[in-house]
């Protein structure tokens, strides 16, 4: 009887969140009550297309002549990008993609993304996001997993689909100045050309989409996402105001979760979305104060960048127009928090989450303002506990736990069949964190980065955050390498800022005077850069494995 009443409770639980997460749609703009025929027709078109085409169709019907994106290429309304996504969508069909069939794109972040990922969802076809960074090897191994049948990239990746079987259509969604295409190659304007943008039949079903995990520790999961719930956009929306009709400006790469969420909800809100190909600091200035942005999406270290601009750079823009800025893919360090908030204001959202789980908590300016560097609190829908190693509730503050996640938006497993730790309910993030006194999270690093030296436990984060809040010092990582005596020693490799000499045993004082001893490195490394992946993660096993010359 138990178990039935705790699962009725559960229940009850869950129907007055989706009330409430309607509540967050209707007071966002998702939802107009003047019209709720538009929709009841977008909840219906997305169990057919999935959410990327329903937003596009949805955007093109409200906002036909407003603009959709803006890349290097120009501009492009949501008009426009309706018919073209519908265009290609029958160019597609034309070399053989059915509904089911996987589509790889590997792009970066322009108009031929955004085109391709709609036109996979009117041809009922899966996508499958790839990652800009992959070498030859992991993108093989990827497509090869995912059962990829077709791919459409940018033409400076023509190298990485020599690995692929050559009888594989291949599309190429953006050409770089002066590069020489292969013999027969077929562009993304040609295929549109071809093609008229006559609506084509809705699918069945939606084709799906993956998005892939960062790969820090090996090949890149593959997080697969069959349909997704409007209570998706109330997570993300529930603690980021996001601008109706509004501008975007998204300088995180679209194909990873950050970047698709964001880019749905402006789609979603008829707001236009800004595009880069290549982050640049102050071309990132130029473009908010050239349209007027009022939201920013970015990663950590692109931030980092933005605040080590000279302040007479950013003097020589006009960031009046920005009122968010959204932070994700990697820890929000305490320093760069306060950093940024005295640089451009009370206006940063450190969104923390994951593939798997999308969003779990978001800081808000105010709950930076008195725990910077904290990750905040969990949206509309989620719940974010903490467990020990035996699988116990931790409870209180400053008390050290295994992050796990209950969200509205359930994962259902990797493509390769492997799932996540789940307890009651809850699925573990792989992260270890703590709430303070105000409830607020803090992540203390990843689970597997934790460092044994001597029979101690160090989580490298605390030790990183402590570098970084030396002026001259632009970057600093610490892991773990093999050691005789203690198991595993600390090794910290440390970017010093432009013109900075640094000396190691300074360094090592310098963090001995605050830490306890067995958290002090005791080998210290320079270097021009850190390994990093596109969404800013630390690549922390190229560092173990890095040579002392």
């Amino acid at each position: 009887m138990g178990s039935v009443l705790h699962g009725a409770q559960r229940k009850a639980v869950e129907v007055t969140e989706a009330v409430r997460a309607l509540n967050v749609l209707r007071e966002r703009g998702f939802i107009d009550p003047r019209n709720l025929g538009e929709t009841v027709l977008s909840a219906k078109e997305g169990r057919r297309l999935g959410p990327q085409a329903t937003m596009v169709r949805h955007a093109a019907r409200m906002w036909p002549q407003r603009t959709a994106l803006v890349d290097e290429h120009g501009s492009m309304t949501f008009r426009e990008l309706d018919d073209n996504s519908t265009r290609l969508a029958r160019g597609l069909q034309s070399l053989g993609v059915e509904p089911g069939t996987v589509i790889g794109i590997l792009a970066r972040d322009h108009r031929g993304l955004l085109l391709a990922m709609a036109a996979a969802g009117k041809a009922g076809a899966r996508l499958a996001l790839m990652n800009t960074g992959f070498a030859k090897p992991q993108f093989a191994q990827v497509c090869e997993r995912e059962h990829v049948k077709v791919v459409l990239h940018d033409s400076e990746f023509v190298g990485l689909l020599d690995a692929l079987p050559p009888e594989l259509p291949r599309v190429i969604t953006w050409v770089d100045d002066g590069a020489e295409l292969p013999t027969g190659a077929i562009t993304i304007e040609e295929l549109i050309a071809a093609h008229p943008p006559n609506e084509l039949p809705l699918p069945a079903k939606p084709g799906g989409f993956v998005i892939l995990t960062s790969g820090t520790t090996g090949l890149p999961k593959g997080a697969p996402r069959e349909a997704v719930s409007p209570i998706s956009s109330a997570q993300i929306a529930d603690r980021i105001p996001f601008p109706p009709q509004g501008t975007m400006l998204i300088v995180s790469p679209i194909f990873h979760s950050t970047g698709q969420a964001t880019w749905l909800v402006a789609t979603a809100l008829g707001a236009t979305t800004v595009m880069m190909r290549r982050f640049d600091a102050e071309r990132t200035l130029a473009l908010i104060a050239e349209h007027d942005v009022d939201l920013l999406v970015a990663v950590p270290t692109m931030l980092h960048r933005m605040v080590e601009l000279d302040p007479a750079v950013r003097a020589r823009y006009d960031l009046s127009s920005l009122k968010s800025i959204v932070l994700a893919g990697s820890a929000l360090s305490p320093e760069l928090s306060v950093r940024a908030a005295e640089a451009f204001g009370p206006v940063l959202y450190n969104l923390y989450g994951s593939t798997e789980c999308a969003v779990a908590t978001v800081a808000q300016p105010a709950d930076l303002a008195i725990a910077p560097g904290t990750a905040g609190r969990a949206p509309i829908t989620c719940e974010v506990v903490l467990f020990d190693e035996n699988d116990q509730r931790v409870h209180g503050p400053n008390v050290k736990g295994r992050i796990f996640i209950r969200s509205g938006a359930p994962f259902g497993g990797y493509t390769d069949g492997r799932h996540k730790q789940i307890i009651d309910g809850y699925m573990s993030s792989g992260d270890v964190g703590h709430f303070d006194e105000h409830g607020l999270l803090f992540v203390d690093g990843r689970d597997d980065d934790m460092i044994v030296s001597g029979g101690e436990n160090v989580f490298p984060q605390e030790v990183e955050n402590l570098l970084l809040e030396r002026a001259d010092i632009f970057d600093a990582a610490v892991v773990g390498v093999d050691d005789v005596e203690f198991g595993k020693r600390l090794r910290a490799f440390v970017v010093p800022e432009p013109g900075a000499t640094l000396d190691p045993d300074e360094i090592k004082a310098y963090v001995k005077g605050t830490l306890a001893r067995y958290k002090v490195p005791r080998d210290v490394v320079f270097l021009d850069d850190l390994p990093r992946n596109a969404t800013g993660k630390l690549l922390r096993r190229a560092l173990v494995e890095y040579q002392i010359t």
